[in-house]
């Protein structure tokens, strides 16, 4: 997968919640095949975590949004699985974008496969091709996000800080927030008292999930300013304190 395509998508894409606008097209067998074939090119943040994913009718699935297929996420639970699933389900998200496929990141969907080669179910993305390019995000700086004040602490980033805004989260939730004090540090942020429609048992699973995603984003900027960059990355246990450290990028300097 180019990084250049990647980073493109980011403006174009947009959850699709409903499929019924998306047309009387359908994906095609080759666009099938060449889904599966993608999967051995998505980067993981975490290669040690073996992930699986499976792509099914959505009629194997409880998703009822009027998709044509689902792509199922299996992982071995180790320590950053949501995360890492987040990053890589995130690429190909974007990937399936450029193919003008509408996708959706659907959370409350469900599976009888519970297990696929001794991996755990984690998440599903629904899909269905779109007829018509003007379907997808028109304007992203239209969407309604929280103001850079709220989620960025320190020097912005020009090209970064600005776009990584726009990630998608479960329920609009972006849990998020950047330190950036020379090292930039990303944390999982939970505003105390706020969760929106997700039970409160369920927003550490979600929000490491959406993590990734904008672990994905953030590096997607990366490559397209020519910042380049060392990650570590931070265990975060599903704790419901405030903030989680995720993940601490060291940018690089030229005179590094």
């Amino acid at each position: 997968m180019n990084n250049s395509e990647l980073y493109k998508m980011i403006f174009k894409r947009k959850s699709f919640h409903l499929f019924a606008g998306a047309g009387n097209k359908h994906i095609s067998q080759k666009e099938l095949d060449d889904i599966e074939k993608s999967f051995s090119d998505l980067i993981p943040l975490n290669p040690d975590i073996k992930v699986k994913m499976v792509l099914v009718p959505a009629s194997k699935t409880t998703c009822l949004r009027g998709a044509e297929y689902c792509i199922l996420f299996y992982s071995e639970k180790k320590d950053g699985y949501l995360q890492n699933v987040g990053y890589i389900g995130e690429q190909l998200d974007l990937y399936l974008v450029s193919k003008d496929i509408g996708t959706l990141w659907f959370g409350i969907g469900r599976t009888k496969e519970k297990k696929f080669e001794g991996l755990d179910y984690v998440i599903m993305i629904a899909i269905h091709k779109v007829d018509d390019v003007t379907k997808f995000r028109k304007d992203m700086f239209k969407s309604k996000r929280k103001e850079i004040s709220e989620f960025w602490e320190g020097e912005q980033i020009e090209g970064v800080t600005d776009i990584v805004r726009f990630t998608p989260s479960a329920c609009n939730s972006q849990p998020w927030f950047v330190k950036n004090t020379g090292d930039m540090l990303v944390y999982r942020y939970k505003k105390e008292g706020k969760r929106g429609i997700m039970p409160a048992s369920m927003v550490p699973f979600y929000n490491r999930i959406d993590i990734g995603i904008f672990l994905c984003f953030i590096e997607l900027c990366f490559k397209h300013e020519g910042i380049e960059f060392e990650r570590e990355l931070c265990s975060d246990p599903g704790d419901k304190k405030e903030f989680n450290l995720n993940a601490i990028y060291k940018i690089k300097s030229n005179n590094d």
